[in-house]
């Protein structure tokens, strides 16, 4: 579809080069009866050249672009209006891709809105301290050989990253997965927060998805095309919800955030450990369960709520993202692949699988 929306930009363009040519006398043009005179020429210019440039500049420019592009040739059109009124049909075209633009980057889309939350939220660049085999000891031991393998010691403390996914999502077990590509970015320690953008694909369309979780506050919300709202869920059962998903970032994410004094642990036995966490008037709890090599490869909560379709009623379900595939990202060794799964009374079942493409650790907003 992009193109084939190219194409037609490009040619709608090098059409418009025809006004130019007649008003310079570059050619004769009998074809196009109406006169043109040479300032008018240099608009059909402006608008072959807008036209063509649309077809080529970034996805999140082309709504700017586009939008120049069509008033141009509109006014263009006008002024010809007996030869040229039919490029009106293949503006109504533009028209739409502009509009279709504007909804998925422009100023009031999830791109934009989560753009500026991140600029925000790493605008202040924090010191940090190194992990130490001392600072390990109060925590259980599945939890220090964790912390171990997966690097954290010697390294910084983490206060922010930044991660790339891939993957395939569902709404429940009898629905068609639907591919699926987002960015996060969550700031760790007292202010943590959590801004986590999806772009999903159902039966063709594209649909974007903003979870966003600041201060006391967490919102969930669902466009259908960029323009369509689906969803729009907050609440004290979101946060609470937002709030367990939080702190499994913190494990699954950034091992070396397990040592900050909002996290309090239980041992359980040489593989599994309980841990609660408290952020604002949110408690959280979870099992976490590890293997011989010290990797997280469970983590596990009742504390999560399951959101309906609609995302206007939660109900209390146990939640659980097995976690393996390790990888290195930046001398950090995380898991790379995991699932969620609902253990729902009809019987459990994957709604989300994930593939870490990228991870980035305190990073510096420019």
């Amino acid at each position: 579809m992009q193109r084939g929306l190219t194409a037609l930009l490009v040619a709608h363009g090098l059409i418009h080069g025809v006004g130019f040519i007649k008003a310079f006398g570059v050619a004769a043009l009998p074809q196009l009866t109406s006169p043109i005179s040479r300032p008018l020429g240099l608009l059909w210019l402006m608008a072959a050249l807008c036209m063509v440039a649309s077809g080529f500049v970034p996805a999140r420019m082309f709504w700017s672009v586009g939008a120049l592009a069509l008033v141009c040739s509109q006014v263009c059109i006008g002024t010809a209006w007996p030869d040229a009124k039919l490029g009106t049909w293949i503006n109504g075209v533009v028209l739409l891709a502009v509009v279709y633009s504007f909804a998925c980057s422009g100023p009031l889309s999830f791109a934009a809105e989560y753009a500026r939350d991140v600029v925000s939220a790493l605008r202040r660049p924090t010191l940090t301290s190194v992990v130490t085999e001392t600072e390990l000891e109060p925590l259980p031991a599945p939890v220090q050989r964790y912390l171990r393998a997966t690097g954290a010691v010697g390294q910084a403390r983490v206060y922010n990253f930044r991660a790339r996914w891939t993957g395939r999502i569902r709404s429940d077990a009898s629905a068609p997965y639907m591919p699926i590509a987002a960015e996060q970015v969550n700031t760790l320690g007292v202010d943590s927060q959590r801004f986590f953008k999806m772009t999903a694909t159902m039966k063709g369309l594209p649909v974007d998805i903003y979870h966003r979780f600041v201060g006391a506050d967490a919102t969930f919300r669902v466009r259908l095309l960029s323009l369509f709202p689906m969803v729009n869920a907050q609440g004290p059962e979101l946060n609470r919800a937002e709030t367990v998903t939080l702190l499994n970032d913190l494990c699954l994410l950034a091992p070396a955030a397990l040592l900050d004094p909002a996290l309090t642990w239980q041992p359980l036995d040489e593989h599994r450990a309980r841990v609660t966490f408290t952020r604002g008037a949110q408690t959280v709890r979870a099992e976490l369960r590890f293997d011989d090599a010290g990797e997280l490869v469970d983590f596990t909560s009742d504390d999560r709520l399951r959101a309906a379709p609609d995302g206007r009623s939660f109900t209390r379900t146990r939640w659980s993202t097995p976690a393996g595939s390790y990888r290195e990202f930046g001398g950090r060794r995380v898991t790379s692949q995991a699932s969620a799964l609902w253990h729902a009374p009809t019987g459990t079942f994957a709604y989300a699988e994930l593939a870490l493409q990228d991870i980035t650790y305190n990073v510096v907003s420019r």
